[in-house]
């Protein structure tokens, strides 16, 4: 079985786990979380109504009742997580990944996420160790509608932006059952409807061939700006009025005008190891300070909890929020991002122009090498420029992150791939260009 990751639990539906894999997921899980109730979401991928069913069958057998919330985002089973003091949920989603693939997302009281680290890797062994024998007394599966109240909640983030022309892509993910009720007619939708086949592009926003519909949307229209979700809505990226993607780490430093500036809150802002260094340069002049930490939820949610950290976001478009149990929500990002713009643009400031004067760098971007050896390249990479030149900044965290005078690199393994991922940026174009080059004459040597 080798859908164990180290965030979650995801692959290919019938290849990389069974349905009987999950009856075992459902049926250990009260045990290892110690609960006799678990909160289960799912989204709308044709294999999650089977899904729920063998996970409901398995924790019911071990004696336990679901609290069914039907179909919903991940950031809904987050919220209801910790506001209703649950010690246990799943969310049934493959979040961005293709048709074919699933997975289930853990989350324990507060809703801190269970990575392989905090729990997953136990419940792999009891999977592949212990018998599984059905309690006398099972649980029961209790209906536990939630949308009302998790719109409710929302309407504390909603301000006139009748401003702004929206266009938005829900890239027929979960966010459809939300936006309606959230941002009413006046956005420009497409790919509003449910469908888990995904007819019309993978719900990846980062992979630019599946946010070309939203470019093309935002220039039809004159629209002021794009938003596009993934597939679970616990990820929201943006295009600029001229249809230009938004690097979403970004956007960590544009919401510091609603919670540094507006709502005059103090303390750590998080960022995870690829960030910009524009974004803390920017958000250090509000007067506030940046943590760098980790990629994922995994780790960005407990950290920024640790911290009491007053947000955070990463490049893969998360947006973690104090206000939301430190958890991660596209539509509380969302809401909040389109209020700073809809303010700016009675100012005459366009979307553009905002981010023209936070990204003050030139970034090359993620770029993948396929390397077996990954730990020796890493190591090789990292001497080849500490050897040239002082560095003024090391972190040896989530692989290297190593700052220079006018440029920063990160190098980082993929946790389930034979991949070497590298990101630089530097202060202009050229020298950017040239350290790229010097980096991949570097992992050349390395690359299978």
């Amino acid at each position: 079985m080798g859908a164990f990751k180290a965030y979650d639990f995801r692959g290919i539906f019938g290849k990389d786990f069974t349905l009987d894999d999950i009856y075992k997921f459902g049926f250990f899980l009260p045990t290892l979380l110690n609960t006799n109730k678990i909160l289960v979401g799912r989204d709308m991928r044709t294999s999650s109504p089977e899904m729920f069913k063998a996970l409901s069958e398995g924790i019911c057998d071990a004696g336990a009742d679901v609290y069914d919330m039907g179909l919903t985002t991940t950031p809904m089973v987050y919220y209801f997580t910790a506001k209703h003091h649950f010690d246990a949920s799943v969310m049934i989603t493959a979040s961005h990944n293709p048709r074919e693939y699933n997975g289930l997302k853990v989350s324990r009281t507060n809703a801190l996420p269970v990575g392989y680290d905090t729990g997953l890797g136990e419940l792999e062994r009891m999977i592949r160790e212990e018998q599984v024998v059905p309690t006398a007394q099972k649980g029961n599966i209790v209906n536990y509608p939630v949308k009302d109240e998790y719109l409710q909640f929302l309407q504390q983030y909603k301000y006139d932006i009748s401003n702004l022309k929206i266009a938005m892509d829900c890239s027929n993910g979960m966010a459809g059952i939300l936006v309606k009720e959230v941002f009413g007619d006046a956005p420009t939708y497409i790919y509003d409807n449910l469908d888990g086949t995904f007819p019309n592009h993978e719900a990846n926003p980062l992979e630019q061939e599946n946010v070309a519909d939203l470019k093309a949307l935002v220039k039809k229209e004159n629209a002021d700006i794009g938003v596009i979700f993934d597939g679970d809505a616990d990820r929201v990226m943006f295009v600029d009025e001229r249809g230009e993607f938004i690097s979403p780490d970004l956007m960590i430093a544009v919401m510091a005008h609603y919670f540094i500036k507006e709502r005059k809150m103090s303390g750590l802002v998080i960022q995870d190891i690829r960030t910009s260094k524009s974004v803390s340069e920017y958000i250090e002049k509000m007067g506030q300070e940046m943590y760098i930490w980790r990629v994922g939820r995994a780790y960005a949610a407990l950290k920024l909890r640790e911290i009491d950290g007053i947000y955070g976001g990463e490049l893969a478009g998360h947006y973690y929020f104090r206000d939301f149990f430190y958890s991660d929500s596209a539509m509380v990002a969302s809401l909040i991002i389109l209020h700073i713009f809809s303010d700016m643009k009675k100012k005459g400031i366009r979307v553009s122009d905002l981010i023209a004067q936070i990204a003050t760098y030139a970034n090359s971007g993620e770029i993948n090498f396929k390397i077996e050896k990954k730990a020796e390249a890493m190591e090789t990479l990292k001497n080849h420029f500490t050897s040239q030149e002082q560095y003024i900044r090391f972190m040896d965290f989530d692989g290297y992150r190593i700052e220079f005078a006018n440029w920063w690199f990160n190098v980082r393994p993929s946790n389930t791939e034979p991949y070497l991922r590298l990101l630089i940026e530097a202060k202009d174009p050229q020298l950017l260009n040239d350290k790229v080059a010097e980096a991949r004459q570097v992992l050349s040597a390395f690359v299978s």
